[in-house]
């Protein structure tokens, strides 16, 4: 992307019937173009280790079934909880971190599991912990044997696990904002993209800095955001990709040619982030 096309945009992503769930591969591969390879390389309380050899014990139950330990235990008079998804490439030096809440209503996400495995990814850790009455349900994953790097695939992970809440727990469709893409009910409230646009850039030591990117979450995102920053020819070193609801909230470790950004790159780089994140209408073709 060429800085001097400001008008350049992005994509419109049509609404699917209520009645049909999202298929990963579908919203992220058709977009945008390959950005190259980017990423590279703090505990809960009270945590239950669930390690891969554990899990066999508990996959005689249907993963669909009410029985299970993932399934909804919700009354009509419940308050519904923000879904939090983050995924982390800091905290471990050779597994991506994937974690997910939704109040005390998740379980042992059998189906999240095997849906990641899907993606061909090895899920060689998980734990489950227990803090102010939200569960969190944490996965290490992997793919060859190496954390994840690939930014597709890292969109993928995270619209996999909305979209297998959305299936397994439906009353989370109207706090997240995938939900008026592949949910049962849209969200009755609707954050303005100009409103909650944040982006701010901060040294982070001499060899980098750290992006801050706060923006009304939608299906591709990670890699608008991704294809933004190298068409800068800024480097992405790590990244946490955090999902609160409605609102993407994101953390990049970013550099120039081996040094953080100076104040002229990094206004630069917060002006092309705010210009085309509240401008998620823009046409793909002036892209």
């Amino acid at each position: 992307m060429a800085l001097a096309a400001a008008s350049a945009g992005h994509r419109l992503v049509a609404p699917a019937a209520a009645s049909s769930y999202y298929s990963p591969a579908a919203a992220v591969g058709s977009r945008v173009s390959q950005p190259r390879g980017f990423l590279r390389p703090h505990d809960s309380p009270r945590s239950v280790v669930l390690t891969a050899a554990a899990a066999p014990r508990i996959f005689c139950q249907s993963i669909n079934s009410a029985d299970v330990l993932g399934a909804s235990s919700m009354t009509s008079d419940d308050a519904i909880p923000q879904p939090v998804v983050l995924i982390d490439q800091d905290s471990d030096r050779d597994a991506t971190i994937v974690q997910l809440s939704f109040g005390d209503r998740l379980g042992a996400l059998l189906d999240t599991m095997k849906a990641l495995k899907d993606l061909g990814l090895d899920v060689t850790k998980g734990s489950v912990s227990t803090e102010s009455a939200v569960t969190q349900t944490k996965f290490h994953i992997m793919r060859s044997g190496r954390k994840v790097e690939d930014p597709d695939m890292l969109e993928k992970i995270r619209l996999t696990v909305i979209n297998n809440l959305l299936q397994y727990h439906p009353e989370s469709s109207e706090n997240l904002a995938m939900g008026e893409f592949f949910g049962i009910k849209p969200p009755e409230k609707k954050v303005d993209v100009d409103v909650v646009t944040h982006v701010i850039v901060e040294d982070d030591g001499p060899k980098r800095s750290m992006l801050y990117i706060e923006t009304a979450d939608r299906p591709g995102l990670l890699l608008e955001i991704v294809k933004i920053i190298t068409d800068v020819n800024i480097d992405v070193e790590s990244a946490e990709i955090d999902t609160e609801g409605l609102v993407a909230k994101d953390k990049f470790h970013v550099s120039y040619r081996g040094a953080k950004l100076n104040s002229s790159l990094s206004q630069v780089l917060v002006n092309c982030l705010r210009y085309y994140l509240r401008r998620p209408e823009t046409d793909e073709d002036s892209y």
